[in-house]
């Protein structure tokens, strides 16, 4: 069916957003928050960033790796979703498991549901243009970001509810369930148009085909004008968000502990902290995705960069110079602003960048710059920590905060890389005769 024709109704947009709310559920409530709790927990607050930072290295490496072989996949097979709902189970089933023996086994699973979810957020991404259309794609993308953060709430608020300290075993069972169940209307209501020439999705010839065509991908910039160059930008700014993302808990609860409150009203103040995150992001989605459709991804990404610039500027000084906790809610209200940001016009930008019958081989090249960024990230940031506080016996703040100037640098390096990738649209046509 032409394009023209399509019917995109109400409840497949509803229930694409949905399941932005749910994986955030996860994203914030494991990954960002109470996972790294748990390790701090289990090792202390002096190894907590490097224990953690390795764990997420691993699980992110692994995703780096088999991101090409799935946005392959799912480019030859009938339909996108049952990728969907696997890779949703396999996270939530892990979850559940989590903090219930030694916290190697813990680290095993999160290793595991962190790459299911990571490879359910690529298979999500790509089915984008089945519930958008050109003119209406930033607005929806920016709905799903902000209703997606409403999930953020759902995670905090779990943990005001049950005692993170004592009772995290049922704490990441209550995440996964809630995870799943919010994500059930995505997999029965988004229709797909569906793949006309369905091929066998995997084997040895599907990986030599996938690997050759990445390297072809890569290789052929010329023929995608600024993918290469959005690409490599990509890594700086994705670097530098995904790994604030990952640490922004930990940081917060040793500022609280620097000022004088105890572990527990630490972690009380983090949650506070983040839910104030929570709140901008959510008004900056609406306001960035209204923007991305009026004056176009690149104009708004580059105010995003701006944005994020000053973030981690401040950010790294609270740190450096001990400054009061009450700093790190007015970097929270940026950061959250900043966040919804870069998801409202980073998708629709890649989009611009994109044949319409390539877009899961080339949302395979996008996820695996932004899973090697986040591999890079934590590694950086734990290196930094080592040196400084395992090492040269610095105060933990000194090394963090040092760590979070590292990523303004990274910002700074992508906006500079970006400057000249234009988001007019291609005629793909004409490429393709070049």
């Amino acid at each position: 069916m032409p394009p023209a024709e399509r019917v995109i109704t109400r409840r497949a947009v509803a229930s694409w957003v949905l399941y932005d709310l749910a994986n955030t559920i996860f994203s914030m409530g494991v990954v960002s928050m109470y996972f790294s709790l748990y390790i701090g927990d289990a090792v202390g607050a002096e190894r907590a960033d490097r224990v953690y930072g390795l764990i997420t290295a691993v699980s992110m490496g692994i995703i780096f790796v088999v991101s090409p072989l799935l946005g392959a996949m799912t480019d030859r097979a009938a339909r996108r979703m049952p990728f969907l709902v696997w890779s949703t189970v396999i996270c939530c089933a892990c979850t559940a498991l989590l903090a219930r023996g030694p916290y190697a086994v813990s680290a095993v699973l999160f290793v595991v549901a962190n790459a299911a979810y990571q490879a359910g957020l690529q298979f999500y991404d790509a089915m984008l243009p089945e519930v958008t259309t050109e003119e209406n794609r930033g607005r929806i993308g920016g709905i799903g970001v902000s209703v997606g953060y409403l999930g953020s709430y759902i995670a905090v608020g779990l943990g005001f509810l049950v005692n993170t300290k004592t009772q995290k075993p049922l704490l990441f069972a209550i995440i996964a369930a809630v995870f799943f169940a919010v994500a059930i209307p995505c997999f029965f209501f988004v229709r797909e148009r569906g793949n006309p020439r369905p091929r066998r999705i995997f084997g040895l010839q599907m990986i030599r085909e996938s690997t050759a065509q990445t390297l072809a991908t890569l290789k052929s910039g010329r023929r995608y004008p600024g993918l290469l160059r959005f690409l490599l930008g990509r890594v700086f700014y994705t670097d530098a968000i995904n790994t604030v993302i990952a640490y922004m808990t930990l940081y917060t609860v040793n500022v609280a502990v620097a000022t004088g409150l105890t572990a527990a009203r630490g972690e009380d103040q983090a949650k506070l902290v983040l839910m104030s995150a929570i709140t901008c992001a959510i008004a900056g989605g609406f306001a960035w995705g209204w923007l991305v459709d009026r004056i176009g991804p690149k104009r708004t990404l580059d105010l995003v960069l701006y944005l994020w610039m000053l973030t981690f500027g401040i950010a790294g000084f609270v740190g450096l110079l001990r400054l009061p906790i009450g700093w790190l809610y007015l970097v929270a209200c940026m950061a959250g602003v900043g966040m919804g940001g870069v998801w409202a016009s980073d998708r629709p930008y890649m989009l611009r960048l994109t044949p319409p019958d390539r877009v899961g081989e080339f949302y395979g090249l996008y996820g695996m710059v932004g899973r090697f960024s986040a591999v890079t990230g934590p590694v950086l940031w734990s290196a930094i920590t080592y040196l400084l506080v395992e090492r040269g016996g610095r105060h933990v703040l000194t090394g963090q905060g040092v760590a979070i100037l590292s990523l303004l640098a990274m910002v700074i390096v992508s906006f500079l890389i970006l400057r000249k990738v234009s988001d007019q649209r291609r005629d793909w046509e004409a490429l393709r005769a070049a």
